[in-house]
């Protein structure tokens, strides 16, 4: 008898990374390869039965993740280490599960999110880099960091963000609390920089176009003094250039205990269960 979609008697958390290179983001499509369809897919053949996951977050095409929080339900008993291996060796190379936990019957991968952490890199020299042609927004003319961060401020808080979401957004309210962020060079590379953002949520596309807006500011395009009324005017015009999604990354998903939160996870001690990977 088949499990029937999506039920069962355990609730399984994993947190998977993936390059978004050639994927079409992070939900299931019947006519494009994404994470979701290759996870299910993965699932299904361990288990021997059609699995439904639920993600916390879906990234679109081209868009990394390092912490994508996934779940789903079964009846297997098949111990959390032994999924995490099972998926890994049937996984594309592109997508890897690093851990695995037993979560509580009420923990929800998206709902039960208190905050995303998300990172856009962004490549500020006049040379194109090879190696990090898929990774970050090449910008070649000179970049002003502490307007940027000047204008990263405007941001902190809770808004109406309208003004920074694309066309197709669905969500029915457009407040979002940004909690934090941070426009860093790397220690190694100086003209690459990471513009770290943090939130109880996000509308689509909504860190593409801050990242989009703080490049622009940084070039001179956009004054920093007016990202208070260009946020208040809800206008997304006025904003910058939606980023492209390579250059963005899930860096981890937050569940703080204020919702509920996965349980904690089972397995053998040992290495297997310090980081989740082979």
């Amino acid at each position: 008898m088949t499990e029937p979609v999506g039920a069962g008697g355990r609730h399984i958390r994993l947190t998977i990374e993936y390059d978004g290179t050639g994927l079409a983001g992070w939900q299931r499509q019947s006519n494009a390869p994404t994470v979701q369809g290759h996870l299910e897919a993965a699932i299904a053949t361990l288990l021997g039965v059609p699995t439904r996951t639920s993600g916390a977050s879906r990234t679109d095409a081209g868009v990394h993740a390092r912490g994508q929080v996934a779940s789903f339900h079964t009846d297997r008993t098949i111990p959390t280490y032994g999924l995490r291996r099972g998926l890994n060796g049937l996984l594309p190379p592109s997508i890897a599960v690093v851990d695995a936990a037993e979560a509580s019957a009420d923990w929800h991968p998206r709902f039960s999110s208190t905050g995303k952490h998300y990172r856009y890199m962004v490549l500020a020299r006049p040379d194109r880099s090879p190696r990090w042609v898929r990774r970050a927004w090449h910008r070649p003319r000179p970049m002003d960091l502490e307007a940027m961060r000047t204008a990263a401020a405007a941001f902190l808080g809770e808004h109406d963000f309208a003004g920074f979401r694309s066309s197709d957004c669905t969500a029915r309210t457009t407040m979002r609390r940004i909690h934090a962020i941070a426009i860093t060079p790397t220690d190694d590379e100086p003209e690459l920089w990471c513009i770290d953002v943090r939130g109880n949520a996000f509308l689509r596309n909504m860190v593409r176009i801050i990242a989009g807006t703080l490049t622009a500011v940084g070039q001179g395009v956009i004054p920093a003094a007016d990202l208070p009324e260009i946020i208040a005017s809800r206008d997304r015009t006025r904003g910058g250039t939606t980023a492209p999604p390579h250059g963005l990354e899930l860096m981890s998903v937050s569940y703080d205990g204020s919702r509920p939160a996965a349980a904690p996870r089972s397995g053998p001690p040992g290495p297997l269960e310090g980081n989740g990977s082979d």
